[in-house]
């Protein structure tokens, strides 16, 4: 079969060694939790090729580029409507999942960010991740209050999901070899059905706060709140860096005190 053209407007760059491969489908973790797995962006199968090994899975492959799709159409007739020619940012994933799910790829490094953001919308379904993406971006959800990589993506994931950096990958083992690190990580759902406070204001406080992160969240949330219905809560005087995602939680609820 014809190969398939990397294309840099869906900032694609096919993993090329099966080692790595074989190392991402491995940290899959589905014990008794699911059986589907949604990859995306799957290229020319390199995860796939594992993945369909993989006795019990139900695999669902989505990948926006049509080219990738007639590709693997023939390397994979058996898939039938299981291979998706979509965008996976728009996908609804109730008309082809029921039940829990797990989602891999190697994924587009110019959407990463969106793809979690997806994640975090589709959060009560999405139970793992196992994903490749720009290391920067994988040391930012990972990343520990204090750190200068902590901000919004750490707290939403972390909040909903124990975040595990797995392991770096070089840009050698690409085609064509990207211009930064990568990295594989995992997003294991907690037990956190919902948030112990109002959560649009918890997102409202988290964006405020470290959309303005050289401020104290007093200066930062002025826009948010008004200075009289401030809360005196220490918490304010500290930058948003500085908070861990339960503190957020008992900030919010401090705010909703004082409305």
């Amino acid at each position: 079969m014809t190969l398939v053209r990397a294309k840099k407007h869906l900032g694609q760059h096919f993993l090329t060694d099966k080692n790595i491969a074989a190392k991402i489908v491995e940290s899959l973790r589905p014990g008794d939790r699911y059986r589907q797995v949604l990859e995306v962006g799957p290229g020319m199968g390199i995860l796939s090729d594992f993945l369909l090994q993989k006795q019990g899975y139900d695999v669902h492959l989505i990948d926006i580029d049509t080219e990738s799709y007639q590709y693997l159409q023939k390397k994979y007739p058996q898939l039938g409507g299981r291979l998706i020619n979509a965008d996976f940012l728009e996908m609804d994933f109730a008309a082809y999942f029921s039940g829990p799910l797990a989602i891999i790829g190697n994924f587009p490094y110019n959407i990463s960010s969106q793809i979690l953001f997806k994640v975090l919308d589709n959060r009560q379904q999405v139970i793992e991740v196992v994903g490749m993406f720009q290391k920067e971006v994988a040391e930012r959800c990972a990343a520990k209050p204090g750190s200068k990589e902590y901000g919004i993506l750490s707290v939403f994931l972390q909040a909903y999901y124990k975040v595990e950096y797995l392991f770096t990958v070089k840009a050698g083992v690409f085609n064509p070899p990207p211009k930064v690190l990568s990295a594989v990580i995992r997003l294991t759902r907690n037990e956190v059905a919902q948030l112990n406070c109002d959560e649009k204001l918890f997102w409202q406080v988290v964006k405020a706060g470290f959309n303005q992160r050289r401020k104290t969240l007093r200066n930062a949330l002025s826009s948010l709140i008004n200075k009289e219905k401030m809360t005196d809560d220490p918490a304010l005087d500290l930058r948003a860096e500085r908070l861990s995602v339960e503190d957020f939680v008992k900030l919010a609820n401090a705010i909703t005190q004082k409305r």
